[in-house]
C-alpha cells in the first residue's frame, strides 16, 4: 500500500519553514513555536492523497490562502517592533489606529513608504515561496516511497500525536487567541471599542475632575511640596530581605534604614485585592460621604493645586483610561501588553527626574512599575539572574518542603527580579531626595498593588486570591521633614492598601470633608479594621 509520498512531506516542511521564518520575525521563541502548532493542521492537509489534479489544485489554493495570514501576522508584528518597539495590541498602536483618519493614513504612507515597501516586498517573496512550497507534486507512482508496515504505523502515530497537540492549541484560549484569524479579528474589535471607550472615559474623567473640585480639597500647608508615589506589581514582602527574607533581595533598600525616623517600613502591609485592576481602583478611589459621589485621588490632588504625573512601565488600556489620563502629564513607556513584555522598570527614572525638575510648586509624581509580574525572567536584565542553580538556605528549605523543581526554579527567577526591583525602587528614592526642590516639603511612598504566591503555601505560582501570599505586600514611606511627629508605633501598625488614599492625602497635606484620619496610618487617630479577604489570614499584625 502506498503511504505518504516524499514530496508532500517536503511540501509540509517547506510550508512550516515559511511560517517559522515570518513568525520568528514577529514573535518571541515560545510564541513562534505556538504559531507552528497552529499552522500545522492546514499544511497537514497536503499529506492526504488526492487522485484528481483539479482537487489537488483547489487544495493547494486553500492551503496557501489559510497559511498566508501567518506570514502577514509575522511581517506586521516585525514592522511595528522595528519602528516602534510596540506590539499590535499595545495601547500605543490601538490608540493610534483608533485616532487615525483616511487623510492621516495617506500622510503616514507618504512618510514611511520605504519601510512599508521593504515589508511588503518581503511578504511578496514569502507569498511566492509559499505558493511553490504547497504545490510540490508527488513523485510518479513508480518512484513513490513505500514504507514497511511498522514504519507506517509509527508515522501514523506521530501524525496523530501532533494533531492532538494542535487540537489542544485550538481548545486552549491563550494559544488560540494567537491564531492570526482570531487575533486580528479581536484586534479590529479592540480598535472600535477603543473609539467608543474614549468618548465614555473622557466624559467620566471630566465628571471626576468636576466632582473633585466640588469637594473643595485644600493643601493645608503653604509653600512648595513634592510627593512621589511608587506603585509596584506582584511583590510579596515575604521575599524581601528588608522584611527578614533569607536571601539578599533588597540590599539597597536596607541601606535606606540609615535615614532613621524619616524612613518607615510598614511591617504588616496588606492588599485587599489579589489582581491589579481592582487593587488600583481600591487604592485610588475615595469613598463618598452622604450623597457625595466616589472621588479619585488624582482628581482631588489636581483640584487642590497639584500638578500630577503618571509615569508607567505597564501597557494596560483600562489603567491608562481610568487612572493615568486623570494626570496632567502621562508617560506610558511600555508598548507591549501582558506578561510577555520585556520592558524594564529602569526607564521610568528619566521622566521622573524631569518631573522633579519641573518648576510647578506642588507636584504629585506617580510611578507605576512592572515589579515582579509574571513572567519573572523578563523582569530583570539578561544575564542578571542572582540565584539560579545556587543551593542556599531557601533552596534547601523548599526541597525539605517537597517543592517541585520547576517551582524552585521560578522562585529563583522571582527573587532575581526582586534584586533588580530593589535597585529601581532605591534609585527612585535617591532621585527624590537629590532632585526635589531644596525648599518645601518632600515625601516618597512605595507599595505593591498585591502579593504573589511563589510556593509559600501552595505548589502554585502567580496571582493567588485563595492564599494569604496573594495579599501580603511591602509598604515604605520617607519624608524629608514629617508634617507631623509620626506615631512611634506607625511602622508596626497593620496597613491596608485600600486605605492608602488617606495616607497619601496626609503626605500631600490635603484636607477635605471626606478625609478620614482613622484610615491614615500616619495619624494618631488611626484605627485599623481587619478587611474580609477570600483567603484565610490568621492575623494581620504578623
Amino acid at each position: 500500500m502506498v503511504v505518504t509520498p516524499a514530496r508532500p512531506i517536503a511540501a509540509v516542511l517547506a510550508g512550516l519553514l515559511m511560517v517559522l521564518l515570518f513568525a520568528y520575525a514577529g514573535h518571541d521563541g515560545r510564541r513562534t513555536a505556538q504559531q507552528l502548532v497552529l499552522a500545522f493542521p492546514v499544511l497537514a492537509a497536503l499529506l492526504w492523497h488526492l487522485p484528481d489534479a483539479r482537487q489537488r489544485l483547489l487544495r493547494c489554493a486553500a492551503v496557501w490562502l489559510l497559511t498566508m495570514p501567518f506570514l502577514v501576522d509575522g511581517i506586521v508584528r516585525a514592522y511595528l517592533f522595528n519602528l516602534y518597539e510596540a506590539a499590535p495590541d499595545s495601547s500605543t498602536v490601538l490608540g493610534a489606529m483608533a485616532n487615525t483618519g483616511a487623510g492621516e493614513v495617506a500622510e503616514y504612507i507618504d512618510t514611511h513608504w520605504r519601510d512599508i515597501a521593504v515589508s511588503a516586498g518581503t511578504l511578496l517573496v514569502g507569498a511566492v515561496a509559499l505558493a511553490f512550497a504547497v504545490q510540490l507534486r508527488p513523485f510518479p507512482a513508480a518512484a513513490r516511497v513505500r514504507w514497511a508496515g511498522g514504519y507506517r504505523r509509527i508515522g501514523h502515530v506521530a501524525l496523530a500525536l501532533v494533531l492532538l497537540l494542535c487540537a489542544f492549541a485550538f481548545v486552549n484560549k491563550p494559544w488560540r487567541k494567537l491564531h492570526p484569524a482570531v487575533f486580528w479579528s479581536a484586534w479590529a474589535g479592540s480598535v472600535t471599542t477603543q473609539q467608543a471607550a474614549w468618548q465614555h472615559h473622557e466624559a467620566a474623567r471630566r465628571v471626576a475632575l468636576d466632582d473633585a473640585r466640588l469637594a473643595r480639597p485644600v493643601a493645608a500647608d503653604a509653600g512648595p511640596a513634592t510627593v512621589v508615589l511608587v506603585v509596584s506589581e506582584s511583590i510579596n514582602r515575604d521575599n524581601l530581605g528588608l522584611y527578614g527574607y533569607a536571601r539578599a533581595t533588597t540590599p539597597q533598600l536596607e541601606r535606606q534604614q540609615q535615614l532613621g525616623g524619616s524612613f518607615m517600613t510598614m511591617r504588616h502591609a496588606w492588599s485587599t485585592e489579589a489582581s491589579t485592576i481592582p487593587a488600583l481602583r481600591a487604592m485610588f478611589s475615595v469613598a463618598g460621604t452622604g450623597s457625595r459621589p466616589e472621588l479619585h485621588m488624582l482628581a482631588l490632588a489636581r483640584a487642590a493645586g497639584y500638578k500630577v504625573w503618571w509615569i508607567s512601565n505597564q501597557d494596560d488600556m483600562a489603567i491608562e483610561n481610568v487612572h493615568a489620563r486623570l494626570a496632567d502629564v502621562v508617560h506610558m513607556l511600555s508598548h507591549t501588553p501582558g506578561r510577555s513584555t520585556k520592558s524594564l522598570d529602569q526607564q521610568v527614572l528619566a521622566p521622573m527626574q524631569a518631573a522633579l525638575l519641573d518648576p510647578a510648586e506642588r507636584k504629585l509624581i506617580v510611578l507605576h512599575l512592572m515589579g515582579a509580574h509574571p513572567h519573572y525572567r523578563f523582569r530583570y536584565p539578561a544575564g542578571a539572574a542572582q540565584f539560579n542553580r545556587r543551593a542556599d538556605a531557601i533552596d534547601r528549605a523548599l526541597i525539605a518542603q517537597d517543592k517541585p523543581r520547576w517551582l524552585r526554579r521560578l522562585r529563583d527567577d522571582y527573587d532575581s527580579a526582586l534584586v533588580y526591583h530593589d535597585q529601581v525602587v532605591a534609585q527612585s528614592l535617591a532621585l527624590a531626595r537629590a532632585d526635589a526642590p531644596a525648599a518645601g516639603y518632600m515625601a516618597w511612598m512605595y507599595l505593591s498593588d498585591h502579593g504573589q504566591e511563589v510556593g509559600h503555601t501552595a505548589n502554585r505560582i502567580g496571582h493567588s486570591p485563595g492564599t494569604a501570599a496573594g495579599y501580603r505586600i511591602p509598604a515604605l514611606i520617607w519624608q524629608r521633614t514629617p508634617r507631623q511627629g509620626m506615631p512611634p508605633d506607625a511602622g508596626a501598625r497593620p496597613f491596608r492598601a485600600d486605605w492608602a488614599d488617606m495616607t497619601l492625602a496626609h503626605l500631600l497635606g490635603m484636607q477635605w470633608q471626606g478625609y478620614r484620619a482613622s484610615q491614615d496610618i500616619l495619624h494618631p487617630g488611626y484605627q485599623f479594621v481587619a478587611p474580609v479577604l477570600p483567603a484565610p489570614v490568621k492575623a494581620f499584625d504578623r
